[in-house]
């Protein structure tokens, strides 16, 4: 019997015919008992899976710093004081102590089972002195703390915990900021108190909408016990500000890996030496973003409350999960110390020259602020928030906060190629399956934002720091087209622009009818000013006097009629123009004045039609271009009536100058 080829043997299998031999496979000399290509190595140590885990990863050891009697202080000890720091920062009024706090993840375990056994039980000192003996289920909790992990960490957490966190085909962190994509500038609120009510500016156009001591502690509790009742919380603990003499060390306690990351990402990461010696802070954020204010709270109009204390040097965020509001909260505690030590903070973009000539470029969004500021041939300082001390400039922020609303590579590559490993995505839409970014999709919001470290821009300047400003742009996009493309201006005609912070806007389509409309925003930056304008201007123009600084006003909008009639001015003429202010060639050319404004205007630029540097040459309907110049002219001079009853400089002479620098009809 036979089956298939071969034939059946008298053992019950199958022989099979013999064909062409096959060769013999040489595999050289080889000693006895030797194994072929053997890459087996010893068995591991570990006896258990957990313990074979523990070994994958290392503890790296950062050098120590020296206690009091000499001797370098243990890993133990170490922790113990971080430990205890934070535990004072999370103490609640209602409680004689801090919580129990631990280093580390309570969902991982050592081999052993243990977690991490250094622990705090931080002293608290209040301003009040509640006599509360009643203890509560939380004291007998503990409170575990992921302190300043690293990008890598922090994704894991985001995937592991967080839904709506994913990691994008570029590398990035596309995450979800809730129900607020955006700043509530409504729901931000300051407490007057003694020490801002004279300090601050209040009333008509400020920013600052005022509340009491008593009901931010009210908030403040409500964060501290939300941040308190998790089992876990994030803590970083940062620098704000490059020049090493004015720095202000920020701890931000939250609930999400995406807050801890975005602000790892946006300030200053501290070295481990830096860290290890970081003590207490200089001022503290306590977001419980997660957890809503009471709505029947005094002061309170909505869910979302964004509080700032400048005495207690701390920031409560409740209510909205947009990681904006930690940032820009920051960006105004700057431009409330700062110029305590006569230091200029300023919401600007800043580059250098390989010969170290800076700028600084102000300019509301849409006058191309970013696009401006990011030079291939030119170093980035920073792009959005600088402070202007007695030796040069410095970036405040150690990254950047751009928006990605039809983010392309040929227009934005810097951005485009930042945007990988690391960096934040907000509220993106992604493919579900390549996972990658559609840019153009605004299914959540039209805010999209990328957060990355500065150092993912290739021409940053490490550290951000730089000598005095040669040249100071204000970047406008007037839509009623009556702007010169470029104007030279004085001081007063510098400081009073900046005051303004003009931008026209085009206005959505009603009944077919499209009509610009003028915005200002005191120093190009008003949501954030803590002081009266004319404070921050007459600091600009001071030093701007002293080091030979020239102010420029820039139109990046119209021409030749208004939005509508006119032409949006070709980005190649502004950015030549640009470059000639860069190279100073600007300041050689031939000027006239202009009416109304009275702008000191070039009659010629290499590169650009000479008729579009005066406006009313462009125009085919001169009448047209007279009545809005009026127009515009007459926004001006009633946007500043809110400054005129401020009187700076002596016997108010410097207010005087700035209002006479305006529209003259």
């Amino acid at each position: 019997m036979s089956a298939g080829n071969g034939n059946a043997n008298g053992d019950g299998g199958f022989s099979f015919p013999k064909g062409p031999a096959i060769p013999k496979i040489t595999t050289g000399a080889k000693r006895d008992n030797e194994i072929c290509h053997d890459d087996s190595g010893p068995t591991v140590k570990a006896t258990t899976l957990d313990e074979l885990h523990s070994l994958q990863k290392k503890r790296s050891a950062p050098t120590t710093p020296i206690n009091q009697s000499g001797t370098a202080f243990s890993e133990e000890e170490r922790q113990k004081i971080q430990l205890q720091s934070i535990s004072a920062s999370l103490a609640s009024l209602t409680r004689e102590s801090g919580p129990k706090v631990v280093r580390g993840d309570p969902a991982e375990k050592k081999a052993d089972g243990s977690t991490t056994p250094a622990y705090a039980h931080g002293q608290h000192q209040s301003i009040f002195s509640p006599a509360l003996g009643a203890v509560s289920d939380s004291s007998l909790k503990f409170t575990h703390v992921l302190y300043n992990l690293s990008p890598a960490e922090l994704y894991e957490q985001a995937i592991k915990y967080e839904k709506g966190s994913f990691i994008t085909s570029n590398g990035a962190l596309a995450t979800l900021s809730g129900a607020k994509t955006g700043r509530a500038p409504r729901d931000k609120r300051v407490v007057r108190d003694a020490t801002t009510e004279d300090e601050l500016w209040w009333g008509k156009g400020s920013p600052n909408i005022e509340m009491d001591e008593h009901t931010f502690m009210v908030n403040r509790e409500r964060a501290v016990d939300y941040l308190n009742s998790l089992e876990k919380v994030f803590v970083n603990d940062q620098f704000l500000n490059w020049d090493p003499e004015n720095r202000i060390k920020v701890r931000i306690v939250s609930a999400r890996a995406y807050h801890s990351l975005f602000m790892h990402n946006m300030c200053i990461r501290p070295t481990p030496e830096e860290l290890e010696s970081f003590g207490t802070p200089d001022f503290t954020i306590y977001n419980a973003g997660q957890f809503p204010c009471n709505r029947y709270t005094h002061y309170m109009t909505s869910s979302t409350s964004v509080d700032l204390n400048l005495s207690r040097r701390e920031m409560v965020i409740l209510g909205t999960q947009y990681a904006g509001e930690m940032k820009k909260g920051l960006f105004s505690v700057m431009h409330y110390l700062m110029p305590k030590r006569r230091i200029l903070s300023l919401h600007s973009g800043c580059n250098m020259g390989k010969d170290g000539d800076v700028a600084l470029f102000f300019g509301l969004s849409g006058t191309g602020k970013t696009t401006l500021s990011t030079d291939h041939n030119r170093y980035l300082i920073g792009d959005d928030e600088h402070c202007w001390t007695e030796t040069g400039v410095s970036n405040i922020e150690g990254g950047c906060y751009a928006k990605c609303v039809d983010l392309s590579r040929e227009k934005e590559p810097d951005i485009w190629n930042a945007i990988k490993f690391g960096t934040v995505l907000e509220n993106v839409v992604f493919d579900e399956h390549t996972r990658e970014v559609d840019y153009s999709d605004k299914s959540v919001t039209e805010n999209t934002r990328a957060a990355y470290p500065i150092e993912f821009i290739p021409n940053a300047k490490i550290p951000c720091v730089g000598p005095h400003p040669k040249n100071v742009i204000l970047l406008a996009c007037d839509a009623f087209g009556v702007l010169p493309p470029v104007s030279k201006l004085n001081l007063a005609q510098t400081m009073y622009h900046f005051i303004s912070g003009y931008t026209a806007l085009v206005a959505g389509t009603e009944d077919g009818i499209k009509e610009p409309t003028a915005t200002f925003s005191a120093c190009f930056g008003a949501a954030f000013i803590m002081l009266h304008p004319t404070k921050y201007a007459a600091m600009l123009a001071e030093k701007m006097k002293r080091q030979g600084a020239t102010g420029w006003l820039v139109n990046t909008g119209w021409s030749g009629g208004s939005y509508g009639v006119g032409n949006r001015i070709k980005l190649a003429y502004t950015r030549k123009i640009i470059v000639a202010i860069h190279s100073g060639s600007l300041l050689e050319a031939n000027y006239k004045k202009t009416d109304i404004f009275g702008f000191e205007i070039p009659t010629e630029i290499e590169g650009i039609p000479s008729e579009i540097l005066d406006p009313v040459n462009s125009w085919s309907d001169k009448k047209a271009h007279k009545e809005t110049l009026l127009k515009l002219g007459g926004l001006f001079k009633k946007n500043l009536e809110t400054f005129a009853n401020h009187k700076i400089g002596v016997d108010g002479k410097l207010t005087e100058e700035i209002l006479a620098a305006g529209p003259i009809f």
